[in-house]
């Protein structure tokens, strides 16, 4: 047994077996603290209705094993002597451990909550900017995590920060379009003038917007092709933007005979009150005898369709000026289209 107290690195080989033990027992004791606390809290969420217990334990369950197993040398290594040089590495490497860890722990939590309120939403305008949220904020988190860690390892961040500022500076001015575009698509997530899915109307382009980048945005066009948009020339648009349509509406006007006779004419905005009215997604606003045309006495008629739907719209539509074309036509009143009377004069006086 005499190599048991041959010396290496300034430690008998009993401390080292020792030190191996030690740093083997923490790491199983840890691992069965993590799976404990997974699995006693796991039982406990099923009790609560609260998502920060779903948090905490997926951000549990992303605990890395190698982050325990440094833990656990760093454990078996107290019971070794050492300089204080290397206990000073030893230290700053359990360090890095942890704050790496931590950012783990964090960027899992903040994923898997995005993922419920991503499921839980139905409004895309929502999950949209909760996506671009999420994406800084792991920007800024991992931002944090590495600054931290370079300044455990003795880095000057002050200075570091000041230099970053300062190329951020010529690096801004040299692609300031391109980071235009770039604050362009953080508004349109932010302020969401339009979503996926919005039927949308800039300048004589129109499509439904299919996609929204950091430097365009992509229209699938009513005949087929994809319209690209830079997203700053897109904010300096004008956009009517049809996906915000909740209910919309229609005015239309229809001309009748002068031969027409009064009672006939009285007669005409009943009928068209019934049209609109038979309809169930059509709500009737008025219709009046308008106008003295040049071969037409008109009538506006105006309702509401309670549906952004297009088709929707011009089936009612449709529908109303059916039944429209058989009530005139029980009625006898006829419809006026361009004529033209010619008076001849047989050359008496």
């Amino acid at each position: 047994m005499e190599y048991l107290n041959q010396t290496f690195f300034g430690n008998p080989v009993k401390t080292w077996l020792v030190a191996l033990g030690v740093a083997v027992a923490v790491f199983v004791l840890l691992r069965l603290f993590q799976q404990f606390l997974v699995i006693w809290v796991g039982r406990l969420i099923k009790k609560t209705k609260t998502k920060w217990d779903d948090i905490f334990i997926h951000s549990l369950r992303n605990t890395k094993p190698l982050f325990l197993a440094i833990l656990s040398l760093f454990a078996g290594a107290v019971v070794l002597e050492l300089s204080d040089d290397v206990r000073a590495i030893l230290w700053q490497i359990v360090m890095i451990a942890f704050l790496l860890q931590v950012g783990i722990w964090v960027s899992s939590g903040l994923m898997y909550w995005l993922r419920s309120y991503r499921q839980d939403q139905e409004d895309p305008a929502s999950v949209m900017t909760m996506n671009a949220l999420g994406f800084l904020a792991r920007l800024a988190l991992w931002s944090i995590v590495v600054l931290l860690i370079l300044d455990n390892l003795g880095v000057d961040i002050t200075a570091l920060v000041a230099g970053l500022g300062i190329g951020g500076i010529a690096i801004g001015l040299a692609v300031q379009n391109i980071l235009g575009d770039l604050f362009a698509s953080l508004s349109i997530v932010l302020d969401k003038p339009f979503v996926l899915g919005d039927f949308i109307i800039v300048d004589d382009l129109m499509g439904s917007v299919e996609s929204i980048g950091i430097k365009t945005t992509r229209v699938r066009s009513i005949s087929g092709e994809q319209l690209v948009f830079s997203n700053s020339d897109l904010l300096d648009s004008r956009i009517r933007n049809y996906g915000r349509l909740y209910k919309r509406r229609v005015v239309f006007t229809l001309g009748v005979t002068y031969g027409t006779a009064k009672d006939k004419l009285e007669k005409i905005p009943e009928i068209l009150r019934e049209a609109i009215e038979a309809q169930d997604k059509a709500k009737f606003d008025r219709s009046h005898f308008a106008s003295y045309g040049d071969f037409s006495l008109n009538f506006e008629t105006v309702y509401f369709v309670m549906d952004s739907d297009y088709n929707l719209y011009m089936d009612i539509q449709q529908a109303i000026n059916l039944a429209v074309y058989q009530r005139f036509a029980e009625e006898g009143i006829e419809f006026a289209f361009p004529t033209q009377t010619l008076f001849l004069n047989d050359g008496k006086t």
